[in-house]
């Protein structure tokens, strides 16, 4: 016997950047563009109008984890559904020390690509965050996160030196061309934290994948980037808060304080270069730690803010993304993970911060 469609959605469906149709159904919870055979009137599948975009991406945010470190399970769903009702049906988590492979089993839960647990240098990093290890143990560390990961692994590059009062690397270069290669023998891509501009060359020539935040972007590393393909997730709406941090922390360490207000105030400007020169960038917000969930929409919006066109935005958060980590978007067979708008996001991409409905797996969630 045939399945039978259970959502009939008509408007504009946002295949792609230059594939848009008309209409879409979801039968045994997949996508199909071909008119299921016609229901019995008790069967009509619900019929939704709008428009559709495949499930967002936030590619940098962490379950699991709030200010103090891990979360119970209770949180890490709170967590997680409130990026799922924000249309963030797909995130990558950047790194938490929590167990959360039971979201797996969830239907009602947005898909997780976890990275492990991030991987800093000894005293190094946000207190119950990370393994803090020395160099010669970096490599060793670094299979095993990519053996319990997704097919990512998080370094963090650099990090505050409470003897040098600023931002600079945590690793040696030999330490992180061994653990990149290490990963990469695993089939685990790398990322790591950068904030500064001190770390970066030394870990695109030792052959990463991605880098977070990467704030330190400068006339002379953004064309390393790029001929390397190394891409970014600005997480702009975490770069937000530099000020506060540095007025917080500026008594004990005014170099580092003032370090980050110039980061903070170039922000736009180094992210619409990276985009200008070819460097691919992908949305994340840093949720989880001191930042709520839910708030990609809020990404796009500032990455139109740095300058980079409206669709190439919406593009960082959806097709773009999902082609990166290696997830499928609104293509004929695929899971039904789509949300619905009322306006056109291409118009005004702010509308992503009010879908009309979020359909996850098929089911109407939201």
């Amino acid at each position: 016997m045939s399945e039978r469609a259970s959502l009939h959605i008509k408007g504009r469906v946002l295949v792609g950047p230059e594939d848009v149709r008309d209409e879409l159904w979801v039968v045994d919870g997949r996508v199909t563009f071909e008119r299921p055979p016609a229901p019995r009137a008790v069967d009509e599948p619900r019929t939704l109008h709008g428009w559709v975009l495949p499930g967002l991406v936030d590619a940098h945010c962490h379950v699991g984890l709030d200010a103090h470190g891990p979360v119970d399970d209770s949180t890490s769903e709170k967590q997680a559904l409130t990026d799922r009702d924000a249309g963030a049906l797909l995130l990558r988590d950047a790194g938490s020390p929590s167990d959360t492979r039971w979201i797996d089993d969830r239907a009602d839960l947005p898909r997780i690509i976890r990275a492990g647990r991030h991987i800093a240098r000894t005293r190094r990093y946000i207190r119950n965050y990370a393994h803090e290890i020395e160099p010669g143990d970096l490599a060793a560390y670094v299979r095993r996160e990519a053996r319990r990961g997704d097919g990512w692994v998080k370094l963090v590059g650099d990090w505050i030196d409470r003897e040098e009062g600023d931002l600079s690397a945590c690793w040696p270069r030999w330490a992180i061309e061994e653990a990149i290669a290490a990963a990469h023998e695993e089939g685990a891509r790398v990322t790591a934290h950068c904030f500064a501009e001190d770390s970066l060359r030394d870990l695109v020539e030792a052959g990463i994948d991605c880098v977070e935040h990467a704030t330190g972007l400068t006339q002379e590393t953004i064309p390393l980037f790029a001929e390397h393909g190394v891409a970014i997730v600005p997480t702009l709406v975490n770069i937000a808060t530099f000020p506060t941090l540095a007025a917080g922390g500026e008594a004990k360490f005014p170099r580092w304080a003032a370090h980050m207000r110039d980061l903070h105030a170039r922000r736009y400007e180094t992210v619409r270069a990276a985009w200008d020169a070819g460097i691919p960038v992908f949305t994340g917000t840093d949720a989880g730690g001191s930042l709520a969930h839910g708030l990609v929409g809020q990404e796009v919006a500032e990455l139109v803010r740095a300058g980079i066109p409206a669709l190439d935005a919406l593009a960082a958060a959806t097709w773009n993304a999902r082609d990166w980590l290696g997830r499928p978007g609104l293509t004929e067979g695929a899971s039904a993970d789509f949300v619905v708008y009322e306006t056109d996001p291409r118009t005004d991409v702010r509308v992503l911060g009010t879908p009309s409905h979020v359909v996850l797996r098929g089911r109407i969630v939201r």
